[in-house]
């Protein structure tokens, strides 16, 4: 059980990425794989997991209440309209993690998405789309088990880069539909497995 074992003396099984850092814990316990059907929240979450490409996903925990900050609540209403002062103001904040590349995709995709909702699509309904409206429920009982794309994760990156959002490969897209619980891929003996 070297995947999902207790972790702390709550007893409780966890999956093994988490750790006892208890940041990457409370993530684990609260947020990762919970089913999220609010737009702007997944929008957010795109752009942050664009940001992780590359880096430990808890370099990012640690700056997403700054990288919150920096891009003003993630509404894409306000960051489609980032101009080359605000690049310049976020390339400087070290609240965040500082790449030109990174922060003009977050730009790009911003205006994708409002690209959409013009159009009369609805991101969160969009996206849910690829899995029918609801999460796929895999049973791994073992990290080695967890694909890191899937055709599913391919199908949307490619749509998403069509429709111009950035940094959302394959990989990208799938630990984000695992985030965002599109995917349950906690342990089979995890304590949130379908808790969501």
């Amino acid at each position: 059980m070297s995947d999902a074992a207790p972790r702390h003396a709550d007893g409780k099984c966890r999956c093994g990425w988490c750790g006892t850092d208890p940041l990457y814990v409370a993530y684990h316990d609260t947020d990762w794989g919970t089913p999220e059907r609010d737009s702007r929240a997944l929008y957010e979450k795109l752009v942050l997991d664009g940001f992780q490409a590359g880096l430990a996903w808890i370099t990012i925990l640690r700056k997403r209440e700054g990288f919150r900050a920096a891009f003003r609540g993630f509404e894409p209403d306000v960051v489609a309209k980032f101009g080359e002062p605000d690049v310049e103001r976020l390339l400087g904040d070290p609240g965040i993690v500082r790449s030109r590349a990174k922060i003009a995709g977050a730009v790009k995709s911003a205006r994708a998405y409002l690209a959409m909702r013009d159009r009369g699509e609805d991101f969160s309904d969009y996206l849910w789309g690829f899995v029918d409206g609801a999460p796929v429920v895999n049973r791994w009982t073992e990290r080695a088990q967890v694909p890191v794309s899937t055709p599913i994760s391919e199908a949307l990156s490619k749509d998403l880069k069509r429709r111009g959002f950035t940094f959302c490969g394959p990989v990208i897209v799938y630990a984000f539909m695992q985030a965002v619980g599109m995917v349950d891929d906690h342990m089979a003996e995890c304590w949130r497995k379908g808790e969501a």
